[in-house]
Parts: C-alpha cells; sequence; structure tokens
C-alpha cells in the first residue's frame, strides 16, 4: 500500500479527484457534504491495475482549517498538488505549497482540475512558476476535469509510475503512529486512525500513547476496511485499543513502540530557511500541533521549547507555523532531542558552534563522540545506531578523562585520610557525577587504581610517621612480653585510636584481636610453642599462664586460634592443639 495526501486552494476539486480515482467519499461529515467543501481529514483508497493499493487522505483547502491539513499531510510521503484551472494559484495553494517545502516533501503530482470550465495552460504556467525553487520543482503535471472524466486514465498512469518510486518503508523500524482521528465503536471501544510510515503492527502489541504513558495494547486492525492481523508499512490504519477511553486520547497523539523512543519538550533544530522567527510559534509533526518557544542559537539553528513532549528522533522535519497570522515560517529538522542546558554566560554562542557542525542525519558514532557518555538503548531511542554494546557506552577521550580525575581523586584522598583503606566507591562515584555504578569498575581499570571491597586504592603499606612512631613505641613493648597487649590508657597516651590501629594491622606492623587489643603479627607462630609444653587438654587458666598474659588477651587468642584451625575446643572448654 501506498499513501498520498491532497493539497490545493478550497473548491479547487480535491475531493472530486479522490471520488473519481477511488468511487469513494472522502467527505466523512454531513456538514462538510451540505457546504460542499472539506472541514476535517478524509480518507479513501483503491487498487490500480497493477494491484498497486493506494490510501489517499484528503485535506481541507480553507484557511480556517489549515491546522487540519498539516495533520494529514505530516505523516505523508507524496502528495497530489490540485490547482483549478479556472481559478489558477490561490493563497491556500501558496500556504500548502509552504507547508509541504517545508517537510520536505519532494514526490508529488501537479493536477489541473476543472479543464472543461478553462483552458489549463495558464494555470499550469503559473503553479509551475511557483514551484520553482521548492521541494516539489519539477514534479509531473496532470490536466484533468472531474466532471466530464477526461485526463484521469492519464493522471492513474501517471500516479501508479510515482507511488513505485517512492523509497519502501522499512518494516523492521521502530513504530511511531501519529494519529489523525479518534472514535469510538459500539461493542469494540476506541479506534484511532493514522498513517503508518515505518515499522508492523500487529494484534497483541503492546503500544505506549503519547504524552500521557498509558500502555495501549491492539486489540484489532483494518487497513483499507479490511480485517488484519498484521500491517506493515506504508500504511493507512485503523487500530482497535484496549482499555484505552476515548477521553484518552486525541488527534496529535502518537502510538510508540515503547522503550524504543524518547519524548522530549527541548530540542535544538536547523532551520529551513534561515530568518528571523517570533518567540512564539505552533510547531507541527506527523498529526501533532504544539506551541513553541523559539530561542535563535546560530544563524541557522534555535532551540525549541515544547508546551507538550513528544516522541522525536534526529533527523526528523517539522515545520514552524504562525498561528496568529496563518503563516508558515519555516522548516525544522531535529539535530538534537537531549541537548544540555545552556546555563553559563556564552553557553548558547558555543552550542551553536556545536550544531553548525551537525549532520542532519542520525550517526551513533559521531553522537558517542559528542556526548562522551550515553546509554546504548538512548542512542538507539535517539534514532542513532549505537557504535558497541551497552548498557553503557564511553567513548575513548570521556574514558581517558574520567580515569585521570579519579587518579587524582584517590591520591587526594590518601592524602587527606592517611588511615583509610582506600576511598570509598560511592564517594568517588559521586565526584565523577558517574549515572551508574557499574560504570566504576572499567574507569578504576583504566586508571590502574584497584578496586576491592567498595573501596579504591586500598592496600596502602605506609603510616603517617606520627602514627609510625607511636606504633613502634607498641611493637617494642610487645617484643618484650608478646602477649601483655596495651591497655587503653597506654593507647590513649600515644594518641592512638581503632582508626590508627586499623591502618596498623592493614599495613601488617599489628594484629587486632578485638577492638582497642592488640599484638605483634607473629603472636600466633609465638604462642603454639609455649601451649605445646602444656598437658592435653588444657583449660584456659593454664594457657594464661603459660603465655603470661590476662583473660582478656587469651580468649580472644585461643579463639583466633581455633578459627585458624591451630587449636580445638573441646565439649568441657577445655582446648587441644590441632596437630
Amino acid at each position: 500500500m501506498r499513501v498520498v495526501a491532497t493539497a490545493g486552494h478550497v473548491d479547487h476539486g480535491k475531493s472530486t479527484l479522490i471520488r473519481r480515482l477511488t468511487g469513494m467519499e472522502p467527505d466523512r461529515w454531513a456538514e462538510e457534504r451540505r457546504r460542499g467543501l472539506t472541514i476535517d481529514l478524509g480518507f479513501a483508497w483503491t487498487e490500480l491495475d497493477d494491484g498497486c493499493s493506494v490510501a489517499f487522505v484528503d485535506v481541507p483547502g480553507h484557511e480556517r482549517f489549515v491546522p487540519n491539513m498539516l495533520a494529514g499531510v505530516g505523516p505523508v510521503p507524496a502528495v497530489l498538488l490540485v490547482v483549478a484551472a479556472d481559478e489558477g494559484w490561490m493563497p491556500q495553494s501558496g500556504e500548502h505549497l509552504d507547508a509541504l517545502h517545508a517537510l520536505g516533501v519532494s514526490d508529488g503530482l501537479l493536477v489541473i482540475t476543472r479543464c472543461d470550465l478553462a483552458e489549463p495552460g495558464p494555470a499550469l504556467e503559473q503553479a509551475r512558476a511557483q514551484l520553482r525553487g521548492t521541494s516539489l520543482s519539477g514534479i509531473p503535471s496532470v490536466q484533468v476535469s472531474g466532471h466530464t472524466g477526461a485526463g484521469f486514465d492519464e493522471l492513474a498512469t501517471a500516479l501508479d509510475a510515482m507511488l513505485h518510486q517512492l523509497p519502501p518503508a522499512d518494516p523492521d523500524a521502530d513504530v511511531r503512529l501519529w494519529i489523525d482521528r479518534a472514535f469510538a465503536v459500539k461493542g469494540a471501544g476506541t479506534v484511532v486512525t493514522g498513517t503508518l510510515q515505518a515499522g508492523s503492527l500487529r494484534v497483541g502489541d503492546r503500544l505506549t500513547l503519547t504524552p500521557s504513558g498509558l500502555e495501549a495494547p491492539v486489540r484489532a486492525l483494518q487497513a483499507l476496511g479490511r480485517t488484519e492481523e498484521s500491517v506493515p508499512a506504508p500504511a493507512r490504519v485503523a487500530v482497535n485499543l484496549r482499555g484505552v477511553g476515548l477521553d484518552q486520547v486525541r488527534r496529535g497523539h502518537a502510538l510508540i513502540a515503547p522503550g524504543r523512543w524518547l519524548t522530549t519538550d527541548v530540542l535544538d533544530a536547523r532551520l529551513h530557511p534561515t530568518s528571523e522567527l517570533p518567540r512564539e510559534l505552533t510547531l507541527h509533526i506527523g498529526s501533532a500541533a504544539v506551541r513553541a518557544r523559539v530561542r535563535p542559537l546560530g544563524a541557522d539553528t534555535a532551540r525549541l521549547t515544547l508546551q507538550q513532549p513528544l516522541p522525536l528522533r534526529i533527523g526528523d522535519r517539522a515545520l514552524l507555523r504562525d498561528p496568529g497570522g496563518h503563516q508558515v515560517r519555516g522548516g525544522v529538522t531535529v539535530l538534537d532531542v537531549r541537548p544540555p542546558r545552556l546555563r553559563r554566560r556564552g553557553a548558547g554562542r558555543a552550542r551553536a558552534e556545536v550544531l553548525a557542525g551537525l549532520d542532519e542525519t542520525p550517526d551513533g558514532t559521531a553522537e558517542l563522540r559528542r556526548r562522551g557518555l550515553v546509554r546504548a538503548d538512548e542512542l538507539a531511542a535517539m534514532g542513532a545506531t549505537p557504535p558497541g554494546p551497552g548498557p553503557w557506552l564511553l567513548s575513548e577521550p570521556r574514558r581517558a578523562e574520567l580515569a585521570a580525575r579519579l587518579r587524582a581523586l584517590v591520591e587526594k584522598h590518601r592524602r587527606e585520610h592517611p588511615l583509610d583503606d582506600g576511598m570509598p566507591a560511592g564517594a568517588a562515584i559521586r565526584a565523577l557525577e558517574l549515572p551508574d555504578a557499574a560504570l566504576l569498575p572499567g574507569i578504576a581499570a583504566e586508571a590502574g587504581i584497584p578496586l576491592a571491597d567498595g573501596r579504591l586504592g586500598g592496600g596502602g603499606t605506609g603510616l603517617p610517621a606520627s602514627v609510625a612512631r607511636a606504633v613502634e613505641v607498641l611493637r617494642s613493648g610487645l617484643r618484650e612480653h608478646p602477649f601483655r597487649a596495651p591497655t587503653a590508657d597506654e593507647l590513649g597516651e600515644l594518641g592512638i585510636g581503632e582508626r590508627e590501629l586499623a591502618a596498623a594491622e592493614r599495613t601488617g606492623a599489628l594484629l587486632r584481636l578485638g577492638p582497642g587489643l592488640v599484638l605483634l603479627p607473629d603472636a600466633e607462630r609465638t604462642a603454639l610453642p609455649r601451649l605445646a609444653e602444656l598437658d592435653e587438654p588444657f583449660t584456659l587458666s593454664e594457657a594464661k599462664r603459660a603465655l603470661d598474659t590476662s583473660r582478656r588477651v587469651a580468649v580472644p587468642l585461643l579463639e583466633l586460634l581455633a578459627r585458624r584451625g591451630r587449636t580445638r575446643r573441646l565439649p568441657d572448654g577445655t582446648h587441644r592443639l590441632v596437630r
């Protein structure tokens, strides 16, 4: 299936053209038929002689309904631009062309209608002059009469040729269906319609409705009036949603593949053409129309802040329209859907320089280089192919920069906290502003810093000079009496607390049996020969005398020897060496 929109001034025969081509009535509302003009979007379809199906989106031509027209044209890749031979080029012809050019629509047919009422040559020449220099310059033209049917065979042939020149849609792409109608069907619930530009829809798919974020399971599908189990793009499609109320969905909302799109209310974009813009405009993309605040950055770039978040990707085309002046002010191409905040003085100028060098097509490698650190799934949601596996991607310059900062942080921590067994990993994560703790091990490895037990750079062998001197006093006393541990008062006089004792044990200078209780590191080797001289089994009191120590030391020392498998405590409380 292919999808084509109409465009042109009011009452120039767009709907008549569709009726002749399809045999269907595109004007859905009684008011439209009564007044003889299209107010809202109309839809019809047909099958061409070669079996190619084509669906038409018939848009209103009256200036009061331009937003409705843009909702129909926005998602459609090709257009029938209609100009009446008896009236020629008219104001809404120009506004419709401005919109199509701003959106970058380049495939279409110029159809001169009412050729039974006037010679088509002047209108054709006038239209050709207006198309010159636009995205539709050079499109084929056809002359028809809706009243007599003249020229419709030629129109069908030209339409078929144009449709076969359109680039193919990607049926595996991520779904984004801009909704242009929403209504309720008795017994079925809410139904929405739209033009599926890429991807495929299937019954049972669980989509996300934006901007609400509601889950929207697909209950049923229709395309060209037929019920389908799946519909590949491109297609006009009707989607019956389960569990979504009619009051929860409207034109301009979108159905998207969950987890595959970013919604944003701030974006950076390139302007086409470059011109001075009002600060408040309306952004039109797909069927959505959202108020936007414009902040110019560079000669052809600007930051847009939207009143409502939209699912956007790098490379998306949209247009800006002045709702008060009914004027299309130009097109935009999305350059960044996750732009940095502009906080510092001069940040806008610096940002403009970056944007000036950006391509309008998504490039995962370039995005990673520019951002330095990004999630792979977020990069894909921006429309760029991740240049490596996830979940996080780090550019080489950012990895080197973070490693250098980590080395500086650990060294500073060592200077300021010499007794600590390395820097806490959490402090490093906060200082480096890492979005995920899982990034730290790789950065630590790059920096050559060991990470163990939640600390960085632990296992140091040195003590501050004052602590080393105090520890040496303790060691000297323990050499004379290996099991007479210093008292709390003695430790206090030397200015040694738990942190100092922990650091001394870490460096191998002391052995800690418990809080405030230390011996020399070879206490085990020294104790075993003395205990071996005792008759077995021996009691705690006998061990105390053999070791020349107190209960305060003997109990934890025997517990340590038992844990290390050198002694065994018997059920009666006595002890035996393990030989």
